[in-house]
């Protein structure tokens, strides 16, 4: 999935598949996760948030299921 680089102190990069409503999230630490079910609000919401990493804490962290990808 391509991603796209975000300013965060937290967050690397942000990639989004609409088909399948996959959020792919890439962290400063270098951990990839995907959140499953993520509507399309939600992730503009993100890319457009002040704070990505407040944002991601708020809206999505343990709020849809995910896996690691790396």
């Amino acid at each position: 999935m391509n991603r796209t680089p975000v300013r965060s102190s937290n967050i690397r990069a942000v990639g989004y598949d609409q088909e399948s409503r996959t959020l792919e999230v890439e962290f400063q630490s270098g951990g990839i996760y995907q959140y499953s079910g993520v509507p399309v609000n939600v992730h503009e919401g993100l890319m457009r948030a002040a704070s990505k990493g407040e944002y991601f804490h708020d809206h999505i962290k343990e709020r849809y299921p995910c896996r690691q990808v790396r």
